[in-house]
């Protein structure tokens, strides 16, 4: 973003443009070699995929590579958690002492874990607008 600084250094910026195009490149097809193998690559998976990084970037603020991060991180955790958890709605509202209905009640915490990113959107927006990381922009 600061071309004229880089350039004043010294360095070839265009030369360095296309070097880090490259080495951006080559991460996005090792990350694709390395991916493939472990998960289905379908023409649907934007769709599948989308709207959960979308949640992520929200989350962790607009603009805020590090915010990405640590969203992707605390989504990927909790799903995980949720999905691998055997527990059932109404031992959560035994423990919490809420009163729910039988159709609610039987609904287990695993069966919601595809929810959880939006969950933690919501609430993230509801606290902070602007995303974990974001800034804000006064004027």
């Amino acid at each position: 973003t600061h071309r004229a600084a880089v350039e004043a250094l010294g360095y070839n910026v265009p030369r360095m443009m296309t070097a880090l195009f490259g080495a951006g490149t080559a991460l996005a097809a090792l990350a694709g070699v390395i991916g493939a193998p472990l998960a289905v690559i379908e023409p649907a998976l934007a769709e599948t995929v989308g709207s959960v990084v979308f949640a992520v970037v929200v989350i962790g603020g607009l603009g805020s590579l590090g915010g990405a991060f640590v969203a992707s991180l605390a989504v990927g955790f909790a799903q995980t958690f949720a999905a691998s958890s055997d527990t059932s709605l109404r031992d959560l509202a035994q423990w919490s002492g809420i009163a729910l209905p039988d159709s609610v009640a039987a609904v287990s915490v695993a069966q919601l874990a595809p929810l959880v990113p939006y969950l933690l959107l919501v609430a993230v927006l509801v606290a902070r607008p602007r995303g974990l990381f974001g800034e804000r922009v006064d004027g």
